[in-house]
């Protein structure tokens, strides 16, 4: 059921009774400066009466101040500190405007004023617009808003448990809100904050949120169920009473003192999910009577388990032990299912105490805000890198919001990681995110001057990718510096963000026109003097590439506007046409000269390639089966099996019928040998061939030669590539490895020049 909480004590005049109420908030939590404490209460209540006087209500019968103290007594029960008790106090004032977060720093210190604009943030998610999507849905904004949630959340986790108190009481006070209003708020919560109380393990949150937000969304389903409670509650609690008794005198008779055994609440959309879930009634749901027996020792939770299953016959397949494999927010139990007195089905939940803190309490009976410095940063960065990681998990059991639940799953999860700088800010990028896209990130300036990276206090390469959880630390150069080039290179794998190439690229538009023609020269006539090509005409590959000359186009790869790979392909396409034999095979292939690969694309099976053409009488198509008729002097003749012609042949000629097959379309292959010099060293050549098999590059051969002497290895390889880019690809690889000096296309004629 909804959990019902005590309202504030009020004076004869309708007046908060502030001493009171701040009594009874120290009996749940202890307070190191119960005067703060106070000082924030007598803030709000001016703050309430200016709000008051102003008509700034956000809806009738809303409250500042008592919302504030609401907040603050939930956070009370969680037994959070101080700071995070003040920062709810004033939250809503400072979100109705009626006082600055500057005012509130003055007062109360940098930890409370950060805490309260971690809550602003996160307030972004509220902004969602209503639909007419089902009451369970996706809204396709919560996605973006969602991640910032995750980097809030790791930042400080207060500021999480604020925005839950804060929504916590939303819910509880839109009950005489519009319908509309009500349903947005009940919807929001039900898909975003009742699953961050899961996750961060907050069990009495969880339930309450998910109940009145269920209460809402599905008030039908809700009153049924409510009712089928109402209707055998005094029963049932009898029966429960009368199991507690007989289980904990069987305990005490075993010698395990200091259990304390519970009826457990029943909560009405946990009923409802697993009706829905398992398809049954409500007779069915096992744990509509239930108990929970609490132990001082883990030791403690088997040997009840054993005395339960003694006392009572144990329902197959319905037992889990979640303290050898906890759930993913960390909550640890045993639960098990049992025919009681009277054949009636009870589940008994067994845990030790610390546990029962732990599932009711989540992370906040173990976090602790120790160590901080004078801004309120946490120190210990183990413990909020664990909690990152926590987070980031988050992907098992999101409640019943299966369109949240897969977009976590299958993009925040794979396709963002979260890294820390040394100063232990959250900075999250795309999956497999350089080092470089991390410099960038933090500032423009620091990705230009880029000259190393650290990852957890160890040097790494550039084109390192990024995990979740680590720190990262960049290493400039001191004076001016630029990018490299290199870094646009997309097969090196420097940079992964476009966002980080635009910038590179911008960089190098701002320089000097005449450097970047001179450097584009460079770039890409080294590039062909690798593969191989010469005599190409700049000129016309400038036009074909919407530029006015060759100029342009080495400014252009010199600014890093265009790759030399999309040069490549352009002069694949452009020259492929050429009648110089030479220099086509320089180029590979000749695009327009290849037979395309079609319906008649056919595989001769047992003869070789022959000429093919399909018959007239039957005209095949792809998928008949077909069978090949050799003739005389115009190769094979495709029929379909079935074709009466061909039974007439199969009787007159059999042996020159041939069975084939329906080809399939291929790329088109091409031999292509280079040459790699490298000082000589053990497992040279298993890391080249392993480039190879990683690039799906077959070896047609390989011929090793090293000079002892020298100790400079010469290995001649055969491959076989699709086009220019290719080969470039796997050159640029090759040539990253340790001891490559050299790594360039190989061509007979140059042989020849150099016997010469």
């Amino acid at each position: 059921m909804v959990k019902v909480r005590d309202d504030q004590p009020l004076r004869p005049d309708g007046s908060v009774d502030l001493d009171l109420w701040l009594t009874h908030l120290q009996e749940d939590v202890q307070l190191a400066h119960p005067q703060r404490v106070r000082e924030a209460c007598d803030l709000a209540a001016e703050l309430e009466q200016r709000a008051e006087a102003e008509n700034r209500q956000w809806y009738e019968g809303a409250s500042n101040l008592r919302t504030g103290l609401e907040m603050a007594d939930i956070l009370g029960e969680l037994r959070m500190d101080d700071d995070t008790l003040i920062a709810a106090i004033l939250y809503r004032g400072v979100r109705e405007e009626l006082i600055t977060i500057d005012a509130v720093e003055k007062r109360f210190g940098k930890t409370v004023a950060k805490l309260i604009a971690g809550v602003q943030q996160m307030a972004a998610i509220s902004q969602i617009q209503t639909s007419d999507a089902p009451a369970f849905g996706q809204k396709q904004n919560q996605l973006e808003q969602l991640r910032k949630m995750l980097v809030a959340v790791v930042d400080d986790v207060r500021v999480a448990l604020i925005k839950l108190a804060e929504r916590t009481c939303a819910l509880r006070q839109v009950k005489t809100a519009p319908r509309d209003k009500r349903l947005r708020v009940a919807r929001e919560v039900f898909e975003i904050y009742a699953p961050l109380a899961h996750r961060l393990g907050i069990g009495h949150i969880k339930w309450e949120l998910e109940d009145l937000s269920f209460r809402y969304l599905e008030e039908d389903s809700y009153k049924y169920i409510a009712r089928l409670l109402a209707e055998k509650r005094m029963d049932r609690d009898e029966y429960i009473q009368q199991v507690i008794q007989s289980l904990h005198q069987a305990i005490k008779a075993q010698g395990i003192d200091g259990a304390d055994l519970q009826g457990r609440a029943k909560h009405i959309y946990s009923i409802w999910r697993k009706m829905k879930r398992k398809k049954i009634d409500f007779s069915q749901v096992y744990d509509v009577r239930a108990v929970r027996v609490l132990v001082p020792e883990v030791r403690d939770c088997y040997a009840v388990l054993g005395i339960v299953h003694s006392m009572f016959k144990h329902i197959p397949n319905e037992f889990d032990d979640y303290i050898a494999t906890p759930k993913e927010n960390g909550y640890r139990s045993l639960h098990t299912a049992v025919i009681g007195p009277g054949g009636k089905v009870l589940e008994v939940q067994i845990r030790t105490f610390s546990m029962h803190d732990e599932a009711e309490l989540g992370v906040c009976a173990h976090w602790r805000y120790k160590g901080t410095d004078a801004s309120g940063k946490s120190n210990a960065y183990e413990e909020k890198i664990a909690w990152l990681r926590q987070v980031l998990e988050w992907h098992e059991e999101v409640g019943d919001a299966t369109g949240i639940r897969e977009e976590l799953q299958n993009d925040v999860a794979p396709d963002r990681i979260y890294v820390f700088t040394p100063d232990g800010h959250v900075v999250d990028l795309p999956q497999d995110a350089t080092p470089i896209d991390f410099a960038y990130r933090v500032h423009t300036e620091i990705g230009h001057r880029c000259r190393g990276a650290k990852i957890n206090g160890r040097i790494v390469p550039l084109n390192y990718a990024l995990k979740t959880g680590e720190q990262v630390e960049i290493l400039t150069t001191a004076g001016e510096g630029g990018p490299s080039r290199d870094w646009l290179n997309p097969s090196l794998g420097y940079v992964r963000t476009s966002r980080c190439r635009a910038k590179i690229q911008h960089w190098f538009k701002l320089q000097d026109r005449d450097k970047n023609i001179d450097e584009g020269r460079q770039l890409i006539e080294k590039e062909f003097k690798r593969l191989g090509l010469e005599g190409l005409d700049m000129s016309a590959l400038a036009h074909a590439l919407n530029l006015h000359e060759a100029a342009d186009l080495y400014a252009a790869l010199g600014a890093g506007d265009l790759r030399a790979g999309q040069v490549l392909s352009m002069a694949q396409h452009l020259f492929g046409e050429t009648e110089d034999v030479d220099q086509l095979d320089r180029l590979l292939t000749r695009p327009g000269s290849r037979k395309d690969p079609g319906k008649d694309d056919i595989t001769i099976l047992g003869v070789g390639n022959l000429m093919t053409q399909m018959a007239k009488c039957c005209q095949p198509l792809p998928g008949d089966e077909i069978i090949g008729y050799i003739t005389i002097g115009r190769g094979v003749t495709i029929h379909r099996h079935d074709c009466t012609n061909v039974n007439q042949l199969r009787a007159e000629d059999p042996n020159r019928l041939v069975n084939v097959e329906w080809g399939t379309k291929k790329t088109q292959m091409y031999p292509v040998e280079i040459r790699i010099k490298a000082w000589d060293r053990t497992g040279l050549l298993r890391d080249i061939t392993m480039i190879l098999a990683n690039e799906r590059v077959n070896v047609l051969s390989v011929n090793t030669l090293t000079d002892k002497k020298e100790n400079l290895a010469n290995i001649l390889l055969t491959l076989e590539v699709s086009g220019l880019e290719a080969l470039g690809q796997v050159l640029n690889k090759i040539s990253q490895l340790p001891n490559v000096v050299d790594v360039q296309r190989f061509r007979q004629h140059a042989k020849h020049e150099e016997k010469r």
